[in-house]
This record gives structure tokens, sequence and C-alpha cells, in this order.
């Protein structure tokens, strides 16, 4: 019996199972998200450092250090970059400085004011080769003036269209040491005043002389004043030949100053008269030197009468 009650006792099996981590649920997953999230933060921020101009970190740090006055005064802010012109705008894909709409108008005023003096210029420089093809077409219509073609030279300065009117030797403008003027010339002053008279540029009028000096020295008459004579007598003969007055600017007496043949300082051809059509830039370069009761001078007061005899002066 006791051998049956054995053989029928049942077998126990224990089976250890071994212990996991306790149960946390989801909450790794919340954390490799915000992992994941402050990597791509991290590398936009890296790609938006690489990609934006000084001027864009500058604004965005002038931002940030007083962010209260910018946005009450205005200023340069995250829009700025490196360009000439600061400002924000609204286009913020834009990687070059945009302009604040407050200057947009102030800067099309002058880009326009800058295009419209370029082309004035154009324009003006255009009608100075009109009138000095004009002029030379004067001076070969006329039998008498065409002999004096030699002496007579047109070009473009900067200050406008310059003609020259030069002596030549057994052919001078003045009798010798004085401002009266010869007949030739007077006729030539007079042609010129006419086709002057036609432009609305003002002139300016310059005597020149050799560099022979007067025998009584520059303490007395001199080339000064002989070359501020004739300059002006040159004036008196334009005119006449229909010259308004009020177009005359300035006139002036070089004397021997401003040589056209430097190597040769007696040279005939430095003694001369440049009558120059100015444009519009060098006129208000001499208004803006003026005093403002002075911006229409008078002409010289010295003339003919006040130069000396040609015994007291050397030939020129």
């Amino acid at each position: 019996m006791a051998g049956d009650a054995k053989k029928l006792q049942p077998i126990i099996i224990k089976r250890v199972k071994k212990g996991g981590h306790p149960s946390h649920g989801g909450a790794w997953k919340i954390a490799y998200a915000d992992f994941v999230t402050a990597m791509m933060a991290f590398f936009l921020l890296m790609w938006l450092l690489g990609s934006t101009t000084e001027g864009d970190k500058k604004g965005i740090a002038d931002f940030f250090g007083s962010p209260l006055k910018v946005a009450m005064q205005g200023g340069s802010g995250s829009g700025d970059s490196s360009h000439v012109v600061k400002g924000g705008g609204k286009d913020l894909s834009r990687e070059t400085g945009q302009v604040k709409s407050g200057d947009v108008d102030a800067q099309k005023r002058t880009f326009n004011l800058r295009a419209l003096k370029e082309e004035q210029r154009k324009a003006e420089r255009a009608r100075l080769e009109e009138l000095k093809d004009k002029v030379e077409k004067v001076l070969a219509n006329n039998p008498q003036l065409s002999s004096l073609g030699g002496q007579i030279k047109l070009d473009m300065t900067l200050e406008g269209l310059r003609i020259q009117i030069a002596d030549e030797e057994g052919r001078p403008m003045f009798d010798s040491g004085s401002a009266v003027v010869k007949p030739y010339m007077k006729q030539l002053l007079r042609e010129l005043g006419g086709v002057l008279s036609e432009v609305p540029n003002r002139l300016t009028l310059e005597g020149h002389t050799d560099a022979q000096p007067f025998s009584a020295g520059d303490r007395g008459y001199s080339n000064w004043e002989l070359s501020a004579d004739r300059a002006n007598a040159s004036r008196r003969e334009l005119s006449a030949g229909g010259l308004p007055e009020a177009r005359t600017l300035r006139v002036q007496g070089l004397a021997a100053s401003k040589l056209l043949d430097p190597k040769q300082p007696e040279s005939p051809i430095n003694r001369r008269i440049s009558i120059i059509v100015m444009n519009r830039d060098a006129e208000d370069a001499v208004l803006k030197n003026l005093p403002q009761e002075e911006s229409t001078p008078a002409p010289a007061e010295a003339g003919v009468e006040n130069s000396p005899s040609s015994s007291a002066t050397k030939p020129r």
C-alpha cells in the first residue's frame, strides 16, 4: 500500500521566471522625439547661421540688444545686410538687404534726378556740338573770315565749347600794346555774337598775352591789365553783334599765366582771346563761388582809353 501511495504522489515541477524591468510605458518615445526635434533645430540653426550675411547677423544682434528701441524708433533690423542701403523688408527670403518702405520714394527721386541730369548733360553737349558745327560753317561761308581759319580753334572742354582766336604773325587781333580791335577782328566777333545769341548758355571771356613784359614793369600798366582790357573789348564787339549783355557771366584777364605754347612764351599764338560757351555744371560752379549780389557781374571798367601808347610798350 505504501508503495502504491508513493507512486500516486503528483510530480511538481518548479519553473523559476527571471525578473525583468518594471513596466515604464511609452515615456522613452517622448524623450527620443524631443531629442530628434532638438537635433533638427540645431542643424537648422547651423544652416541659417551659415547662409546669413554679416549685416543680417548684426541686425538680429542689435534687435535683441535693444528690441524696444528698434520697435519704437526704427533702425537696423533683421532685413539689413552688407548692402550700402540699410533697411528692413517684407521678403525674408532675400539674401541681400532690403530697403525700408519709407525710403523707397526718396531713393527713386534721387535716381530719377540723377538720370534727368545725365539726360540734360547729353542734350546740352549735343547742342554745343551743333553750335560748334554752325560756327565752322559761318567761318567757311564768309570769304572775308575764311582767311582767319588758321587763327581760330574750336574744341570741347569740361566747361563747354571753347572758341580760341589767336594772333598770327603779320595778322594781330589788336593794335600793339593796346586793346584797339582790328577791323577784321571786329567783323569776326560780331558774327560770333549773332551765332552765340541763339543758345541760352552763358559765356566766359578770357584775355591772354605772351610773356613779353611791358617796359614800365609790373607796377604800372602790365599784361594783366592789357589782357583784361582786350577781353572786355571783345565782349563789347560780341554785344554789338547781337549777344545779350546778361549772357556774359565772367570777363577776366589771365596775362601769360596760361600759355598755349609754353616752349615759346613770346610766340604770337599765346596772344589770344578765349570764348567759353559754358555748360550748366560750369555755370553753377561759378555762381556758387560768387556772393549773391555778384551773381551777374558787371563788365570790367578798364577800356581802350586806359591803354598806354604803343611807344611805352614792347610789340606784342
